[in-house]
């Protein structure tokens, strides 16, 4: 029995296409963070994890396709809809059996994120899985099934907007980490200050 996926069967994806409302409306994944834009540095975590990767992005686009991947926007009609507008944008262009998604202000990621959510799935069936940290899920962190974008597409397209209620109609596998600062995310100057004395995991 397969107990692993292999990393080239994943493709990455940095979901950098919010409005960043609670920063003052800034592009978050280009906010300098340890000398580098924030989505660089979840880049610099999750690459080694993954096969592919691709930036969800909704502006300044010309500043992502600067790092040498493919970035996708959310189509017209979902325009800063959300994370699962990115989710879509990555399955709809995704190659590979799985897609992991990373939020682009969460530069802490576990370095063992992709390898322990796929062992989860695979040994519990799943066609989601997803990490829990601190007593709370962590949605946004997602490895699912490339096989789900037709569904993802109709869920999308009926108004569904709410990671929680999309995953949960599939089997769900659930992985506990440790290092709940690992998830921490950045949505404010205050926040952005305060992670940048946290040790990295």
């Amino acid at each position: 029995m397969v107990s692993a996926i292999d990393r080239a069967d994943i493709t990455g994806l940095i979901l950098a296409g919010g409005r960043g409302s609670r920063m003052g409306g800034i592009d978050k994944g280009l906010q300098p963070w340890r000398g580098l834009p924030m989505a660089q540095q979840v880049l610099a975590r999750l690459q080694p994890q993954v096969g592919p990767m691709l930036i969800n992005a909704n502006r300044n686009l010309d500043v992502y396709r600067t790092w040498g991947l493919p970035v996708l926007s959310d189509s017209p009609e979902r325009d800063f809809a959300g994370p699962l507008a990115g989710f879509l944008a990555g399955l709809e262009v995704c190659t590979t059996p799985y897609l992991l998604t990373a939020p682009c202000d969460s530069p802490l990621l576990p370095p063992d994120l992709a390898a322990r959510l796929g062992e989860a799935l695979l040994a519990e069936r799943a066609r989601i899985a997803l990490p829990r940290a601190g007593g709370r899920l962590q949605p946004v962190f997602c490895l699912m099934e490339a096989g789900l974008r037709d569904d993802l597409r109709a869920f999308v397209a009926s108004g569904g907007s709410k990671i929680d209620l999309w995953t949960t109609r599939h089997p769900l596998a659930i992985v506990d980490f440790d290092d709940a600062h690992a998830f921490e995310n950045i949505n404010t100057q205050a926040d952005l200050q305060r992670l940048e004395q946290t040790p990295s995991p």
